[in-house]
Order: C-alpha cells, then structure tokens, then sequence
C-alpha cells in the first residue's frame, strides 16, 4: 500500500502550504508536490505555519504543470465540487480511500488555489472528483481542512500506530468486595447513617450496588478500605518542619 501524493495546484500563500503539510504528517503523509506556488518556492512562510511537519516540506517537490506533478500515478482524484461542465466519476472520500488502498500503483489528491478551486483543466486531468459532504448552503473549507479530511479517511485503513490502551486491572473477588462493604457498613451503623430504621436494607442494597456494578480492582479495594480507615481512626499529628 502505497500512501497518496498531495498535490496543492497553484497555492497562494506559504502559511497555508505549512497548515497542508502539518495537516498531512498528522495521518502518515510526506509527499508534498506544489504546481507553481504564486510566492515561489520555498517560501519562509510556510516553516513556522507547519508546526515540525518540516520533512514534509523538506521533501516537498515543484512543478511546473499538473501534468509533470501527476505523470507517475496511475490514479489521480480531484477535491472540488461537482462540475456540471464534467462527465465523470463523482465519489466521497470513502470510496476514494478505498480505491487508493486497493491499487498497487501510485496516487495522487489535487488541491487547487484558496480562493477559486481548481480549473475545469485540472479535473480534467483525474480519473474522479472526490467531494466532502458538507453544508450546501455553507461550502467554506480552507486548503488545510479540505487536506485534513481526505488524509484522515485515507489514514483509517492504514497501519498508522495508536496510543496502546491501558491494560485493564483484574476485577478484584467478591470476598474482597464484601469485606469492604462490610467494613463500611460497620462504621455506617456506629455512625448511627441508617435512618430511618424502615429503609435501612434498601440502603444496604444501593451501596452493595455502588461497589459490585464498577468492576473495582483489588488496588482499588485496598485504597478506600484505607481511606475508610483514615477517615474513623485518630488523626495523625504531622511535625511542622
């Protein structure tokens, strides 16, 4: 499986190529292509606007037309709106990430400039317009969020590495539950908690419920078995220092 190329078609400002190519390290994407950048290339305003995705940029590659940026891939997905001047494909970002990760060969995702999209010329050179479903009467992505989308649904079938989940502790057994029940429900009635007396094993039962639904640990346990007894046993006297 081969990651896509983001090809950003004549960006206009540097901070918004560093906004791309932050957006692309965060789901596993290096390869940056830029076709004839307004501001040239490099631009000093793109570093500080990446936020450390400098290897995307570092890497990243010029062009001079769309057609030098795309003449490897084999696969080649336009981010617009649907054209109606264009008989073709028209799909979501879902099956896009489908068919890149279907294809053995290279792919590419065109982006076009902030403030007008991409030219008719330009998706006529992909083999689909990929279109994020948003609010019709609101179409406003920046480069940056339109990259953002489409990398993070690309980035759902990869191997991308998560945050390895806590390991769950054991539950602790009954016999350790009922001793701390137990032993608050003594202190509970010396307390004089149960009143009046009509409702006392209704109460018994709510904190019976409060302690066996949790799934406590033997740790857990042993901690407010231990505050229990901090909180009826004689203060402890701390030495001023």
């Amino acid at each position: 499986m081969t990651p896509p190329i983001i090809i950003l078609v004549r960006p206009q400002l540097g901070q918004n190529i560093g906004k791309a190519a932050r957006a692309m390290l965060n789901f596993g994407l290096t390869e940056l292509r830029l076709v004839t950048p307004r501001d040239g290339w490099p631009n000093p305003d793109a570093g500080p606007s990446a936020s450390g995705a400098d290897i995307v940029l570092e890497r990243a590659q010029l062009f001079d037309t769309v057609e030098a940026a795309i003449a490897d891939c084999a696969l080649v997905f336009a981010s617009t709106v649907r054209r109606r001047d264009l008989v073709m494909p028209v799909i979501g970002p879902e099956e896009m990430a489908t068919q890149i990760h279907a294809s053995p060969q290279r792919s590419a995702i065109l982006f076009g400039p902030e403030r007008s999209g991409l030219e008719t010329e330009d998706v006529a050179l992909a083999n689909a317009i990929v279109t994020v479903p948003i609010n019709p009467d609101f179409g406003s992505l920046n480069l940056a969020q339109a990259v953002i989308l489409l990398a993070y649904e690309w980035s759902r079938r990869s191997a991308l590495s998560q945050p390895p989940a806590k390991e769950l502790e054991t539950p602790a057994p009954h016999g350790e539950i009922d001793g701390l029940i137990n032993q608050l429900d003594a202190e509970l009635v010396a307390k004089g908690y149960f009143h009046p007396p009509s409702r006392t094993q209704a109460t018994r039962n709510t904190i019976r419920t409060i302690f066996t639904k949790t799934g406590w640990s033997s740790r857990e346990v042993k901690a407010v078995r231990g505050i229990i007894r901090a909180l009826v046993g004689p203060s402890r006297n701390r030495s001023e220092t």
